[in-house]
């Protein structure tokens, strides 16, 4: 067997097992029509790395009467700590998963300032990764690595990051400054493709292979999984849902530019056009927008009208463009319904292309923010596996 083939087969077998939970050696044969005496082969060499672990079978089997003990495979927990983090507006939500994938910890931490240099938030994170690690008497030197989502345009192979709201410089090399604050390895993307993930593994995009995920907070995001993969684009700033253009000349939007989807949908744009309307300076909180327009508060309710006649027209250009199967709407805003109430899916529908077949399913996720964390833990994950398997191949002959 060449060295090539040991590392494909350790990967196919690793993700069998991860992907089962548990199984028997002669189940993963039959399932990836690797042979007997190979599957023998690696999955002992993944035992003597502490990837896995054997456990004896829940199922009844005649061996076993015969004091012979059927035997699965497992992925082994304690083998590696993975943390996530979701960076919010001014709040960062943590969590910590074992290698299989259960969730050990969380932490919650309010941020000084929404928007900060580099450098300072790296220290930030470095410090709330060792709080968090110390809920199980763990320190951040335990972790084997980090997963981080953050609002903007991110190149995630590169830990480059073009422009964030939550950074105060453009053309940042995020995570390198993260790697040198925590000292273990930081794997950065773009928050929503970080949602798309946490749906894939765990969510409601199991057992789909092709669906888009939008994100309303702050912000507007979206992640999009096409044959199961996560796609980001030749730049990796492909998926900037909130930044296509919906206005010509219209509303500023945060990234510089002008009638961006964003503009009109997210939070501060709601709060901006309030005190424009109102000349009130004070700005107005989301929730008093939106229950002063259910009060019949005549200005409240025009902004909100037209926050949901702009998010229809977009979410037809999606299906127009993408024709998805299933289109999962995520986020703080999915607390309430102005965004996904049904005259708003009503207008996405009269506006896409017209066939005699169903339109795609738009579902509502009201997820909170530990559930983005575990989306960047899961890509985290998927990395440290990865690189662990790649330790492999550097010593075993």
């Amino acid at each position: 067997m060449s060295v090539n083939q040991r590392e494909i087969g350790r990967r196919v077998l690793l993700g069998e097992i991860r992907r089962h939970q548990r199984i028997p050696r002669i189940n993963l044969s039959e399932i990836t029509g690797i042979s007997r005496a190979t599957v023998t082969t690696i999955t002992a060499e993944l035992l003597r790395e502490g990837l896995i672990e054997e456990v004896t079978s829940e199922s009844p089997d005649k061996d076993a009467r015969r004091g012979r003990p059927k035997v699965d495979l497992k992925i082994r927990g304690a083998a590696r700590l993975i943390a996530g983090a979701k960076i919010s507006n001014r709040t960062v939500s943590l969590v910590l998963l074992d290698f299989e994938g259960n969730q050990l910890a969380s932490h919650e931490a309010e941020l000084e300032h929404a928007m900060q240099p580099a450098k300072d938030l790296a220290d930030t994170l470095a410090e709330l990764v060792e709080a968090l690690a110390q809920k199980i008497d763990k320190s951040l030197t335990d972790v084997a690595g980090l997963g981080l989502g953050i609002a903007g345009i991110v190149d995630a192979p590169q830990g480059f990051v073009h422009w964030s709201p939550s950074l105060s410089a453009r053309n940042v090399q995020f995570g390198a400054v993260l790697e040198t604050a925590l000292g273990i390895p930081v794997f950065l993307d773009n928050d929503a493709n970080l949602v798309a993930m946490a749906e894939k593994s765990f969510g409601l995009g199991q057992g789909h292979r092709d669906f888009i995920v939008v994100t309303i907070e702050s912000g507007v995001g979206m992640g999009i999984v096409i044959n199961d993969e996560i796609y980001r684009g030749t730049r990796g700033c492909g998926a900037e849902f909130g930044h296509t253009k919906v206005q010509l000349e219209g509303a500023l939007c945060r990234c510089g530019q002008r009638g961006c989807l964003e503009a009109y949908v997210a939070d501060y744009a709601l709060m901006r056009e309030a005190m424009i309307a109102t000349g009130e300076m004070a700005e107005r909180q989301v929730v008093d927008i939106l229950a002063s327009a259910k009060q019949g508060d005549e200005v409240a309710a025009s902004i909100v009208e037209r926050a949901g006649r702009m998010f229809a027209m977009g979410l037809a250009n999606l299906v127009n463009i993408f024709d998805p199967e299933l289109i999962i709407l995520a986020g703080e805003q999915m607390q309430s319904s102005h965004l996904y109430a049904e005259e708003v899916i009503d207008a996405m529908r009269k506006s896409i292309v017209q066939i005699d077949k169903a339109p795609p399913e738009v579902v509502i996720h009201k997820w909170g923010n530990l559930m983005w964390a575990r989306g960047a833990a899961a890509y985290a994950l998927e990395n440290v596996s990865e690189t662990a398997l790649q330790g492999m191949a550097d010593h075993v002959g």
